[in-house]
Parts: C-alpha cells; structure tokens; sequence
C-alpha cells in the first residue's frame, strides 16, 4: 500500500504562485508514475502534469506547459508541482495519484491510477 499526502494549497491572487507538494509513504514505488491531476466543481478529474521516479521525463497538459513545473526528491520520496502565472480557472482540488505500471511514458486518464491523496484546494481570485 502507498499513501500518499499533499500540501501546499490555498487561496492567491491571479498571476501568483504556489509550490502544491506530495509526500509519498508505504511499500516500494521507486518505478511507479506520479501524476498530478485538478478536479473543478462539476468537471471530471483531470491531467495536469506528471513524471516518473526512476526518469527524468516530464508531461504536462497544454493549460499547464509553460507556467507548471514537477519535480520529485527522491530522498524524501516527495512530488512537487511549482505553478507560476496562475489564472482564475486554476481553481480547483488538485490531487497526486500514483500509478504503479511499468511502461514507457505515463497515463493521462486518473482510472489507471492506484493510489490516490486526499488533494488540496487551490482558489485563484481575479
């Protein structure tokens, strides 16, 4: 079993930051893919941006790529999810999912993840 536990939300301005952080506990996932993913009011989960432990490769959405950046430290088994530039339609529960198939390349759709944090409110005000 892993748990998975994220920080870092809040409320801020649009065009700030926030560092969104995901510590990760419980059996071995050095190979797993970690993703982070933003559920809306009324809208599905989506894909935000993702990685692997063991790779260097990143993924982001589109709404994300030039203003999201993930990263992990693998020392202290933590995902974290800089988001720079952040618009009113950021607001959302943003989620850390961990997926523990072995492939090239990483999942876009949140049923392929196994294990799930509570998430963390992010609010952007205009």
């Amino acid at each position: 079993q892993v748990q998975l536990v994220e920080s870092g939300g809040g409320l801020v301005q649009a065009g700030g930051s926030l560092r969104l952080s995901c510590a990760a506990s419980g059996r071995a996932f050095s190979g797993y893919a970690m993703a982070w993913f933003r559920q809306a009011p009324g809208k599905e989960r989506e894909f935000v941006s993702g990685i692997r432990w063991t790779g260097s490769r990143t993924y982001y959405a589109d709404s994300a790529k030039g203003r999201f950046t993930i990263s992990t430290d693998n020392a202290k088994n933590t995902v974290f999810l800089q988001m720079n530039s952040l618009k009113p339609e950021d607001t959302a529960v943003y989620y850390c999912g961990a997926d523990r198939r072995m492939y090239v390349g990483i999942s876009w759709d949140p049923r392929e993840y196994d294990y799930w944090g509570q998430g963390t409110q992010v609010t952007v005000s205009s």
